[in-house]
This record gives structure tokens, sequence and C-alpha cells, in this order.
């Protein structure tokens, strides 16, 4: 057996991805808890739109990692398919195209949420604002691609 193939499965019996990572955003206000449970301790209230990224799906339970690296649980019903990135930069330019000689459309402060609205030339993301502006920003600004 190849040592590629003993990583699957370990991964598989963890309940980990193999492969490609796979992240959603919080549909409304949620509750993440320290277990799968919602008689386990609450920790904190995420925000509406608030990407995550799945690490360990459990039916109704779902592991979740946010953007500064803090993993806890949340109800599966609490996530949309609707993706959205976060700013993790101090602050990010959001460009009118794919090419960092574009003009800028607007800027960008650290947390802000974008919604992503597809997958741009390689080292960008077109993304949209809450107020409707959209434009190009690069991926090492933002977290949940």
């Amino acid at each position: 057996m190849n040592l590629h193939r003993i990583a699957g499965l370990v991964l598989a019996l963890l309940g980990l991805p193999v492969g490609a990572v796979e992240f959603r955003s919080v549909s409304e206000p949620s509750l993440l808890y320290d277990a799968p449970s919602s008689k386990a301790d609450p920790k904190f209230i995420i925000a509406r739109g608030t990407p995550v990224e799945l690490v360990v799906n459990l039916g109704k339970w779902v592991k979740v990692r946010d953007s500064g690296g803090g993993l806890l649980w949340i109800e599966r019903a609490k996530l949309a398919e609707h993706r959205t990135v976060i700013v993790t930069a101090a602050s990010a330019a959001v460009l009118e195209s794919a090419a960092e000689s574009a003009p800028v459309v607007f800027e960008v402060a650290k947390d802000v949420v974008l919604e992503l609205l597809e997958a741009a030339p390689v080292g960008w993301a077109k993304v949209r604002h809450r107020d409707g502006q959209s434009g190009f920003v690069r991926v090492s600004k933002v977290w949940g691609l």
C-alpha cells in the first residue's frame, strides 16, 4: 500500500476531508458549540454571511474552522451554499479588473465580508460588497476560497 493511500485512509477515518477544501457561509446569526449537540456549551454567535471551512461532517452537525483558525460546531441547517470571503489583510483594494494596474473601485478593511461572485484568473476573486459595488480582489487578501 503506498503512502498516499494510507494517508487518505487515515484522514477518512478521522472524518477529515480528503482532497479539496470546502467552504460555506453562515445563513443567519448562529451559535457555535464546543461539541456536536445543542446541549453542549455554546461558545459564541457567528454573524450571518461569515465564511467557514467545513472540517468534519456528522449528520446534522458540522465542525467548522473560521478565518482565525478556531474550530467549533454548528448545525448544518445554519450553513448556506452561498459563498463569501472575509478580508484578512489590514485593507484590500477591489479593482475594476483582475490586473494590478486596474483602477480601484473601492477599498475594504480587515474583517469585511464580501460575496464571492465567481472564480477569476489565478490569484484573483470577483467579489461584491453589500452596497452593490463589485470588482476583483487578490486572493492573498481574503480567506474563504
